[in-house]
């Protein structure tokens, strides 16, 4: 960073992949030999020191596993929940700012770290697979054609919404798997109805579901209809909702 830019301030405001994080200077900068520290002293000229909308320094990283990362920093010690399954992503974020002493905390290399759920063994044995149900549902509407409800034209799903255990819904959808109505709490074995799907695909998440062992046990539906008045059109006169339930035994 160019002398002229002033200096930053005592207590930093950060964007870390949409997560809101307040910090001391002190703190990121605590491990001289890390990228924080480079960055928040002005030895380095990364894209990292950029700020977003509302003047807080971007960083394009995993918001929620940065929680850790502060952690480390401020205590020098290893503080993960008992049920924590990310560790080899954590392990990844350490590598990326280059924070040697909590990779070694967590080991040589992530592969003897392996998350909670494929640890488990379930109930007809298969290792490396945890038992439990998700729950998937929809809402969205139908469009008809002249025909009404005779010459359906196109099935309209706005989002698709995940039910079940958090570190199962991690382990099965992982990138797809949308948290931001469900902020992080560092607890991977409590349990969820606010996550939701990145796309809008029920064939995708059926085929990601299947590809994960899962079988499709139930399903229930219902359907609502409204008078369609002068601002509405057909399409949203038909509205629906559908839940399908999935285990893997």
């Amino acid at each position: 960073m160019s002398s002229d830019i002033e200096p930053f301030p005592a207590v930093l405001e950060l964007n870390v992949g949409g997560q809101a994080y307040t910090t001391a200077l002190s703190t990121l900068t605590k491990d001289r030999d890390s990228l924080l520290a480079e960055i928040f002293t002005g030895r380095s000229e990364s894209d990292l020191a950029h700020r977003d909308s509302r003047g807080r320094y971007f960083i394009d990283r995993d918001g929620q596993l940065f929680r850790y990362i502060l952690d480390y920093l401020r205590t020098h010690k290893l503080l993960l929940p008992e049920d924590f399954s990310e560790t080899s992503r954590l392990y990844e974020e350490a590598r990326f700012y280059r924070l040697a002493g909590l990779m070694s905390l967590l080991g040589s290399s992530p592969s003897p770290h392996t998350n909670a759920a494929s640890n488990s063994i379930s109930s007809n044995g298969t290792p490396g697979k945890a038992a439990g149900f998700l729950t998937i549902g929809y809402r969205g509407t139908f469009a008809f054609g002249r025909d009404g409800l005779a010459d359906v034209k196109f099935r309209k799903v706005s989002r698709i919404l995940v039910s079940g255990k958090v570190s199962l819904a991690r382990e099965v959808f992982g990138d797809t798997l949308n948290e931001s109505r469900d902020p992080d709490r560092g607890q991977s074995s409590r349990y969820s109805a606010r996550f939701y799907l990145k796309h809008i695909y029920l064939e995708q998440a059926f085929d990601i579901l299947a590809g994960s062992g899962f079988k499709f046990v139930s399903c229930c539906a219902s359907g609502t209809s409204s008078q369609v008045g002068p601002t509405e059109t057909e399409e949203s006169k038909w509205h629906h909702y559908n839940e399908f339930v999935f285990q893997r035994p």
